[in-house]
């Protein structure tokens, strides 16, 4: 439409969101649809952090905030990078927002100009290129394919560095594949950055604790303290603690990055929601123990997945570190024939073909920029899990 605008044309929806909506609607008309699109825990928030949010009601917190978070939360939020990350900030270097999405977002606009580029390493969670295009930046993609377990390299990085990088996105664990990097394999990216002082870093981790087996979380600028000033280490209580539909997301960085954010908050959104607000501070100061559950509990499903789906022919699913997400890789499937006669020549027509003919939703790998791919999230229970997979085993089972 005429009135539209420029920017608006160099963007599109999230395919994660349209999969889930197309599943959602499939359901509604009366289709047996397993829906493994959606990015968001099945557990529901945990009690006590819904009590605070009673609580928060009930004593009146119901008025404006300060733009960027309450001075209690963000007291919460250096108590929390100080025991479990190692990183000091201060209340003046915590931004709040209305989910990790705005925190990332904010810190992209306030930063980028035309011209300015991200490297964001593929696979990626497919909001990083658009909210860099909409910033008005240059998102610069760099492959780690399954050869390097979705890992990116200090040699691609190094290569996709030039005079115009502003940002690196970092995410690990990942979205969508689960990869998460150890520290020797961090430290070997940070070395990397430690050469091009222009070079920020953006660190995703929302999926901190969601890690299994005996892997140990760690963040850009806890591995290397020389990156302590030009990184912005993003989180938030989505994922880990059940509160997707919350909405608050945070982030800990250098005070004139921080302090460029709130200036752009105060005109866009203003404060977060108040009373998720104070569920978040109960969130991070309350009691922990759940998230054991939790990490078992997905732990679990992972396992299940993972061989369910190589047990599947045409498929390779590698065994993620953490999220709740695989990413297997469909190239024994791609150029064969569905039973209804579809030709999969990608893993779009895969993903379309598999749930118009079985009922299961996945989202197709070129979304997340690297093919022939699909995206599970395993954020559901082991039963529907297990159909689901058996689903996928006959479809692939019948290609031709």
């Amino acid at each position: 439409m005429p009135f539209l605008s420029d920017t608006l044309s160099r963007i599109k929806p999230s395919a994660t969101i349209a999969v889930t909506g197309l599943a959602a609607e499939l359901k509604a008309a009366g289709r047996d649809v397993i829906g493994l699109g959606a990015g968001e825990p099945d557990f529901d928030t945990p009690q006590h952090i819904k009590d605070a949010a009673k609580a928060a009601i009930d004593g009146g917190k119901t008025k404006y905030t300060a733009v960027d978070g309450i001075p209690e939360l963000k007291q919460a939020i250096c108590d929390k990078f100080a025991r479990e990350n190692g990183l000091s900030y201060a209340p003046d270097q915590i931004s709040v927002g209305t989910g990790g999405k705005q925190i990332l977002y904010n810190a992209l606009v306030a930063t980028l100009n035309p011209g300015d580029e991200v490297i964001i390493p593929a696979p990626y969670w497919v909001s990083y290129p658009d909210m860099v295009l909409l910033a008005g930046g240059t998102p610069v993609t760099v492959e780690a394919g399954i050869a390097s377990d979705f890992k990116l390299t200090a040699e691609s990085l190094e290569a996709a560095i030039t005079p115009k990088t502003k940002w690196m996105i970092f995410n690990s664990p990942s979205n969508p594949t689960g990869a998460g990097y150890t520290r020797d394999e961090l430290k070997a990216l940070t070395d990397v950055l430690l050469r091009h002082p222009h070079v920020w870093v953006m660190s995703d981790d929302m999926y901190e604790h969601l890690v299994f087996d005996d892997f140990e979380f760690v963040t850009p600028a806890q591995v290397e303290p020389g990156l302590y000033d030009r990184t912005l280490t993003c989180n938030g209580v989505s994922k880990a603690y059940a509160m997707t539909g919350w909405r608050i997301g945070y982030a800990g960085g250098p005070k004139p990055l921080i302090k460029a954010m709130a200036t752009l908050q105060s005109q866009s959104t203003s404060n977060p929601n108040s009373i998720a607000q104070y569920a978040a501070l109960e969130a991070l100061t309350g009691p922990q123990d759940f998230l054991t559950e939790f990490r078992a509990a997905f732990q679990r499903r992972r396992n299940l997945v993972v061989e369910m789906l190589n047990a599947a022919e045409g498929i390779t699913c590698p065994k993620p570190e953490g999220a709740f997400y695989v990413y297997p890789d469909i190239s024994g499937c791609i150029g064969k024939t569905s039973p209804a006669g579809t030709l999969l020549d990608s893993d779009e027509a895969f993903a379309k073909a598999l749930l118009e003919e079985t009922g299961v939703a996945v989202v197709f790998g070129s979304a997340f920029g690297v093919s022939p791919n699909f995206r599970v999230s395993y954020a559901t229970s082991d039963a529907v899990l297990t159909e689901a997979c058996t689903r996928i085993q006959g479809f692939c089972a019948s290609l031709r």
